[in-house]
């Protein structure tokens, strides 16, 4: 398999989801309500991406030049890409993460001192770390530990790592099924959480995986939660389960999730970047297409400039 083309197929999948997510933040109330009903997707444009494809950008990015998570070229780099563009819409401990990381302070010493030194489980570690499980798809161990070292670059409590090691993953299953037919949602969520450390994402995993196929996604979001807290575990599984039921319908994915609301650009980058790295943009609107921010070019073939 093409890791740059997988990682690529990934990343334009996050980024697109991410773009469409944070749209729905502009719209409040009934406004909102009713243009989820009716599908009736955001007309300002551009679509901008936020802090999601920024760091997904950067972990593609170390891949391209090391073949691996290099833990202080991701560090530096997360660090850098921030203090260039600040205003992605960073989550509030970020910003003085990254800040302290780029004044040179040593990352792992920034990242453990979070939240009294339990450091931090936010969904930043998940939300970005699709283009990677698509990047070793094939080698499903490799892409666990790959996925735990990208989360420690910045995230440095458990459920962060399971969670980015859920994502990974599911990408990386999703990329390696591409010729092959959809795989049962309770079979792929199951497949994912036997891979993921035991944690609380972990058991949210599982729980999706004996939703049934009636399950409705109002439900799904009542008991999975769809980021509200900012957390691993209530972010992951719902962004999982979407994608989980829809994996060659990238489109519909997406407005599933969306549904939820929430934490809704980093619930839909991780659904978007899962389910692209099996479908690309196939099937994505022309209209959605125009409106999104792109992405930068060297992500689909890899010569990297500056």
């Amino acid at each position: 398999m093409d890791r740059i083309h997988n990682a690529a197929a990934s990343l334009r999948g996050l980024a697109l989801g991410d773009a469409f997510g944070q749209r729905w933040f502009f719209r409040k109330g009934a406004e909102r309500v009713d243009a989820l009903v009716h599908r009736t997707t955001p007309e300002e444009s551009p679509w901008n991406w936020t802090d999601d494809t920024a760091m997904a950008l950067s972990v593609v990015r170390i891949l391209h030049l090391h073949g691996h998570i290099d833990q202080d070229a991701l560090a530096d780099h997360f660090a850098h890409t921030y203090m260039a563009d600040p205003y992605r819409g960073y989550g509030g401990s970020m910003h003085g993460v990254l800040r302290a990381i780029h004044a040179g302070e040593d990352w792992r010493d920034v990242t453990q001192a979070q939240f009294e030194g339990m450091g931090s489980w936010g969904n930043g570690s998940a939300m970005r770390v699709a283009p990677l499980g698509a990047w070793f798809a094939g080698d499903l161990d490799l892409v666990a530990e790959q996925a735990a070292l990208s989360a420690e670059a910045s995230h440095a409590h458990p459920e962060a790592a399971a969670g980015a090691v859920a994502v990974a993953v599911a990408a990386a299953l999703m990329a390696a099924g591409r010729d092959e037919p959809a795989t049962a949602p309770e079979a792929f969520l199951g497949a994912v959480a036997d891979r993921t450390p035991y944690s609380e994402v972990r058991g949210g995993l599982r729980k999706a995986a004996s939703f049934g196929e009636m399950t409705t996604w109002r439900h799904a979001a009542e008991v999975l939660g769809t980021g509200r807290r900012m957390s691993c575990p209530d972010t992951v599984p719902f962004a999982l389960w979407s994608a989980a039921r829809h994996q060659d319908d990238l489109v519909e994915a997406l407005w599933t999730t969306a549904f939820g609301l929430g934490d809704v650009d980093t619930t839909c980058a991780i659904t978007g970047g899962v389910v692209a790295a099996r479908t690309g943009l196939g099937g994505v609107p022309d209209a959605w297409l125009a409106a999104a921010e792109p992405v930068p070019d060297w992500v689909d073939t890899g010569s990297l400039v500056g």
